[in-house]
């Protein structure tokens, strides 16, 4: 059976699961093998999503599970995003709920995050959905790689998103299993849909810690609107990179003042 969720179009046998760790071939269909499965759930500060430029102030309510359809040999988030982990099982309703508890505490809804959404795309949907009833936000902290008309109609229910743009270069995006061309394809269509974007490059030696890499990222935005803020992000020791030092800080501000020439929101994380 095929997995349309993202562009690798996984061909799964029954009971193999995806690249993803969390879509299953299981009785003819394709299932979301983590829905409901919550690894991680915190009230966090909107701005550490990071969002710089919606809600300043607010927290809201982070939630994670497990699987990603790339495999990024930096992930900060690897003990949950490279297989199956054990979790706790809630309902759409039950982390709605959740949320609605804590909104006397500043809370504004629900964030998709720490492990990528999209591959739990159902449950997210489902959640997603019952938030707007209950007049909750909800934001997609997300590597941008879901299936088109998948991201569209998940759009309908998101407010705000924080996408990684992780390099400007095809051949570098499909060394650790992306698809520039869908991702920059489902960047347009949140910002023209009117959602709040805001994008986040992790800037990783000798990965893509060099400035025509950059250029190519700022381009694409500015040709987009230069208001979309660019959150540049240092990289510490991680994953399967925990050898190597941290992104040198003058990189980090020559490649800010690159950035800020086109763009007029410019962030740097990490520092």
């Amino acid at each position: 059976m095929i997995c349309n969720n993202c562009s690798h179009n996984c061909d799964l046998s029954e009971g193999q699961a995806g690249k993803c760790h969390a879509r299953r071939a299981v009785s003819g269909k394709i299932v979301c093998d983590n829905y409901g499965a919550v690894t991680s759930m915190a009230l966090d500060p909107v701005e550490k999503k990071p969002l710089a430029m919606f809600y300043p102030g607010k927290k809201i309510l982070s939630i994670g599970s497990f699987g990603c359809n790339m495999h990024c040999m930096w992930c900060q988030n690897d003990s949950i995003s490279r297989g199956y982990v054990r979790a706790d099982h809630l309902t759409p309703e039950e982390v709605v709920m959740y949320a609605e508890n804590t909104v006397s505490r500043g809370n504004i809804g629900i964030a998709y995050t720490y492990n990528e959404p999209s591959v739990g795309y159902e449950f997210v949907r489902d959640c997603a959905v019952l938030a707007k009833k209950h007049d909750l936000i909800n934001v997609a902290v997300t590597n941008g790689m879901l299936e088109r008309e998948r991201f569209d109609a998940l759009s309908e229910y998101i407010d705000a998103y924080n996408i990684d743009l992780k390099t400007g270069d095809e051949k570098r995006y499909r060394s650790i299993g992306g698809d520039l061309e869908l991702i920059c394809s489902n960047i347009k269509s949140a910002y023209r849909s009117g959602r709040h974007v805001e994008l986040t490059t992790l800037v990783v030696p000798s990965f893509n810690d060099d400035e025509d890499d950059l250029r190519r990222i700022v381009r694409f935005i500015s040709d987009i609107d230069p208001d979309i803020p660019l959150h540049i992000t240092r990289f510490f020791p991680a994953g399967d990179m925990r050898d190597v030092s941290p992104t040198k800080l003058e990189t980090l501000y020559s490649f800010r003042d690159i950035a800020k020439c086109s763009l007029k929101n410019v962030f740097l994380g990490n520092v």
